[in-house]
């Protein structure tokens, strides 16, 4: 069934991935050497805050999964691009102000060295992975967040792989127990029992001791942030890759039920899952695009077939509905490639805009499923 679902839609995906491609060229020979995080009425350039600097890998993450389902010229042309647009962020191996390095260096230099084995490539990931780790909190075993030291964020479960990453091609024994250790923090505090997860976790800095769930994107504290959500599906599935902890996997799939049990029938997630009904009428199509590549990526983990094919065509499932209805195609005047993305709501930050990430793993989706499987 699932081969019969894919041969119907490889047009359209194929389609999308064709697409996708038209509008990153657009961007780079419009904006050079340009980074963008959001759109503004659809254009990338604008003069809006981007309140922190973690998005620059996407844009040349997209043109490695482009070079790598190219031929002949237009392999050659992403290639080229990749490489201009990873090379300068080399220097962030050593940035201590985000917690984002798995983010930048993922998407980047970990293609690039599956590309070539070059070994210096791979000492960039290590010492990001370092760098990473640095920012563990032995009171509270967690990676603190870029806000403070008293703050977790589900986001770092999309970062803290490249510490896994670290310790493997190291044999280090204590960035894995970092890695471990602020993996099964954030699965105790911040996943809920039904699957549904929280932004952010405050502890007592003195004693380690949790305190609460809070936010700064969600709803509200104890609500379910889609963003937050798809970080989790996408995050625990990748820790459970490197360390086999039957744990990590158990947390992705009650991430990921919770997400397809409460999403509305075309995948596509309210911006958060308890905001109230008017508001909720704002989808977050980034969300949607991080939960269908962690939900394809997921499928290939189980060890259920059937639930292995449930978590597929799912993911299949938000991809179609991406393409036939949030595609930018209608628009000639739209610079991004998905449109229905949310970035910060409170602040009024890109909604219902194109954002980088959506961008990235949306395109990380359709390589899932224009792949063989």
């Amino acid at each position: 069934m699932i081969q019969f679902e894919l041969d119907t839609d490889r047009a359209l995906f194929e389609g999308a991935f064709e697409f996708a491609q038209q509008q990153v060229r657009r961007l780079i020979e419009k904006h050079p050497d340009f980074y963008p995080m959001y759109t503004e009425k659809g254009r990338w350039k604008h003069r809006k805050p981007a309140w922190t600097h973690w998005c620059d890998g996407f844009l040349p993450g997209m043109m490695w999964l482009f070079h790598r389902r190219s031929e002949g010229a237009n392999a050659d042309y992403w290639k080229r691009q990749a490489i201009r647009y990873t090379e300068p962020l080399e220097d962030r191996k050593f940035d201590r102000d985000v917690h984002d390095l798995g983010f930048i260096f993922m998407s980047t230099y970990r293609r690039w060295f599956a590309l070539t084995q070059d070994p210096l490539l791979n000492d960039v990931l290590i010492q990001a992975g370092q760098t990473l780790a640095l920012r563990f909190k032995e009171k509270g075993q967690y990676l603190r967040s870029f806000v403070s030291d008293e703050s977790l964020f589900i986001d770092i479960m999309m970062n803290v792989g490249i510490i896994f990453y670290a310790a493997r091609e190291t044999g280090d024994r204590r960035l894995r127990e970092i890695a471990m250790r602020h993996s099964l923090t954030t699965r105790r505090y911040l996943v809920r029992g039904d699957g549904s997860t929280s932004h952010e976790g405050i502890f007592d800095l003195k004693t380690g001791e949790f305190q609460r769930q809070t936010t700064h994107q969600g709803f509200r504290g104890d609500s379910c942030w889609a963003r937050g959500l798809t970080w989790a599906i996408y995050g625990f599935g990748t820790c459970y890759e490197y360390a086999r902890d039957p744990n990590f996997l158990a947390t992705a799939e009650a991430c990921a039920d919770y997400y397809i049990t409460y999403a509305p029938a075309n995948g596509i997630p309210p911006w958060d899952f308890n905001a109230p009904a008017a508001s909720r009428k704002q989808v977050d199509t980034s969300a949607a695009a991080i939960g269908a590549a962690g939900l394809l990526r997921l499928s290939r983990l189980v060890q259920d077939p059937v639930k292995g094919h449930f978590y597929w065509a799912s993911g299949h499932r938000i991809m179609r509905s991406l393409c036939e209805s949030h595609l930018a195609k209608g628009n000639p005047n739209w610079e991004g490639i998905l449109t229905g993305g949310v970035y910060h709501i409170h602040k009024k930050l890109g909604v219902n805009e194109s954002v980088m990430w959506g961008e990235h793993f949306f395109v990380e989706a359709l390589e899932h499923l224009l792949s063989p499987r």
